[in-house]
């Protein structure tokens, strides 16, 4: 029996277990069977990356700078080059948002509207939220971002809204008054009309100027046009109803994108709608907003607290 083999000693063993294995073939109760191929084992990662075998997939992409080279490069552009050419902040931001050199007027209309947009004082939203946490001891950033963080419909993020209403109404051929009375049956307000402050008697300043620039430099303006005509159909019902400041620039940066050459019809609609119009707001105001918190710290203000006679406490038995 192949159960009786028993090795003399443990170095026999492998000889042992040889013979019998080849008696149980011989006999028919082992049927041998073609080895198959032992499992390939993997390359190493790092040493198959080395030698350019494999490459890693890319975690995400990105295509306006690179800063791997000699020189950072924005949007194909060198950085000794933006200089030399002098295309200015607005040359860069085109660079930087759009991947293109724009025209002249194009970049000196984005560094107005940093200008124009850099501040409106210390009582709107914005700017009061970055005073509050300026006097509550943050720090720059915190502050900033506090004020940033009341940019929406109500303050400064009516851009984006505004071009994309207008641009709807003038598309689809919707005459002016026929735009007003369909907001006004949606119980919508119209984006980028109306003011608190000003009117037709008090004028906008900063809209006189966005306009003017426009008017003087732009190769057309059939959307600045259109919001004009809407405004004198508001401002029949109440004269602070005008095309206010973020619709002059909403609809004056849709003329641009669409008319400068420097984009197609369906580059120009992209940034309309992924939030092109209110990134102009956010970067312009920011210089404000950091300038109030300098201005806080340089006049050593404390702990703000509002005052109560400011405030109504509404009756606990009183409904509301």
């Amino acid at each position: 029996s192949f159960a009786e083999v028993v090795p003399a000693s443990f170095n026999d063993m492998g000889i042992c277990i040889g013979a019998t294995y080849r008696k149980l073939v011989q006999s028919g109760v082992v049927i041998e069977k073609e080895e198959p191929e032992p499992p390939q084992m993997p390359v190493d990662y790092k040493w198959a990356r080395k030698l350019g075998l494999i490459r890693k997939p890319s975690s995400f992409m990105s295509s306006i700078s690179d800063e791997r080279g000699q020189e950072l490069i924005y949007g194909g552009m060198k950085l000794s080059e933006v200089f030399e050419k002098q295309i200015g902040l607005g040359g860069v931001l085109g660079l930087l948002w759009f991947r293109r050199k724009l025209p002249p007027y194009f970049c000196k209309f984005i560094e107005m509207v940093l200008m124009v947009t850099a501040d409106h004082g210390p009582a709107v939203s914005g700017a009061h939220n970055t005073i509050i946490a300026a006097r509550a001891g943050k720090d720059l950033v915190s502050s900033l971002c506090s004020g940033l963080l009341t940019i929406g419909p109500r303050f400064g993020g009516a851009l984006d809204d505004a071009a994309k209403k207008f641009c709807w109404a003038h598309d689809t051929g919707l005459q002016p008054e026929e735009f007003v009375t369909t907001m006004r049956k949606r119980k919508q307000l119209i984006p980028g009309i109306g003011h608190k402050i000003k009117s037709l008697e008090n004028p906008d300043k900063r809209v006189e100027i966005i306009k003017e620039f426009a008017q003087k430099e732009f190769k057309a303006t059939p959307l600045l046009d259109y919001a004009l005509r809407v405004q004198e159909v508001t401002t029949r019902k109440k004269t602070n109803l005008i095309l206010n400041v973020d619709g002059c620039i909403a609809v004056c940066f849709v003329d641009l994108l669409r008319n400068c050459g420097a984009f197609t019809r369906e580059e120009a609609d992209m940034y309309v709608e992924n939030g092109t119009l209110n990134g102009l707001f956010v970067l312009g105001r920011s210089i404000g907003f950091i300038g109030h918190f300098i201005d806080q710290n340089r006049l050593k203000q404390g702990l703000y607290r509002h005052p109560h006679e400011d405030i109504w406490i509404v009756p606990f038995d009183q409904q509301v």
